[in-house]
């Protein structure tokens, strides 16, 4: 029996190629998904086709600048549309699930996959399921969830990459910790204050000297990020949303502290709506700003005791808000709810 392998299938350009499948005249063409769709929108790019990338598009882009960088090459911007989305994925995902191996679904476009046998012919299998519904898909196979999933980023587009304990190092020790899933530019910054610019430094660093630095949660974390430690096992249960959110990209950038609140409340009020209809308690409360300087902050609280009141999610919300006292106009707001884990079995 061959050892147990992890296998990471993430749908290639998810959104724009969802939107080929229903307007097959666009491929081959600069597609942009996001927001209302329109180029002047003041929303961000949501996912963008490899040819638009090759154009510098990235998904968080604002739209205006994705516009600028498309000019004359005959690009299409549409609307972002979830339930079609939603419809796709679901298609995808029991396709995959009838390949009979265990399958962890971890979002639209992604999920794990896991077996004792050769994982590449899995992978074969994965990537004829997925193309039999008109996608693509890149497959990581790894011997930890971590390992599988960092190595769908050397398969892309519908390639097949591998990396295990044997090649960690020789393929990712002198790459950035940004390399790694879940290390963001923010934390990169605080690792190289440490000294720490590699996966391999990271690896070799003392979780508590990371851990005095970034938090005694995050510390030990980034430095198991670094050694590729992941889960060998995964979890089936069928998928659930563990959040609920809201947000709002203003027409104009908003400086007004009364009109930020009252446009709090509104999301906030969505979000309880939301909350009431998956019949789940919010446990945690999360606001998300992003200010005129598209600088972008993120602040959480736990909601004591858990509940779904509107106004109990809005004033958790509001005091968020004012601790992190944007210093300059807004331009988006969003408010998020972390639910409570549904009941097996």
């Amino acid at each position: 029996m061959n050892p147990r392998r992890i296998l990471h299938a993430d749908l290639d350009q998810f959104l724009a190629a969802a939107e080929i499948l229903r307007h097959p005249e666009l491929a081959g063409r600069p597609v942009v998904v996001g927001g209302d769709g329109g180029p002047d929108a003041r929303s961000v790019v949501a996912t963008a086709s490899y040819e638009a990338r090759a154009h510098g598009v990235r998904s968080g882009m604002p739209m205006t600048r994705a516009r600028g960088r498309l000019d004359g090459t005959g690009a299409v911007f549409l609307p972002s549309d979830k339930p079609y989305y939603q419809q796709i994925s679901d298609d995808v995902m029991v396709r995959l699930k009838a390949l009979g191996a265990p399958v962890e679904v971890i979002g639209w476009d992604e999920a794990f996959l896991s077996t004792d046998d050769d994982p590449r012919v899995l992978a074969g299998r994965v990537q004829a399921t997925v193309a039999a519904t008109g996608l693509s898909c890149a497959v990581g196979i790894g011997d930890t969830t971590l390992r599988a999933k960092t190595a769908t980023g050397y398969a892309k587009p519908g390639g097949v990459f591998e990396l295990t304990a044997a090649n960690w190092f020789a393929t990712l020790g002198d790459e950035p910790p940004g390399a790694l899933p879940g290390i963001g530019r923010a934390t990169s910054r605080a690792l190289a204050e440490l000294g720490i610019t590699t996966v391999t430094q990271l690896a070799e660093a003392r979780p508590g000297v990371v851990a005095e630095r970034l938090g005694p949660q995050r510390g030990p974390y980034y430095v198991s990020l670094g050694r590729g430690t992941g889960r060998t096992e995964l979890d089936t249960a069928p998928w659930v949303p563990r959040s609920r959110s809201r947000e709002e990209t203003f027409p104009a950038d908003v400086e007004d502290r009364a009109e930020l609140h009252a446009r709090l409340r509104e999301l906030a009020s969505r979000v309880a709506d939301d909350v009431v209809a998956d019949g789940r308690d919010c446990v945690r409360v999360g606001i998300r700003v992003r200010t005129r300087s598209f600088r972008t902050t993120t602040r959480s609280r736990a909601l004591v005791p858990p509940g779904r009141d509107g106004g109990a999610i809005a004033a958790v919300a509001a005091e968020l808000l004012d601790e992190l006292a944007p210093d300059r106009p807004v331009r988006l707001l969003g408010v998020r709810a972390e639910l409570t884990v549904p009941a097996t079995g």
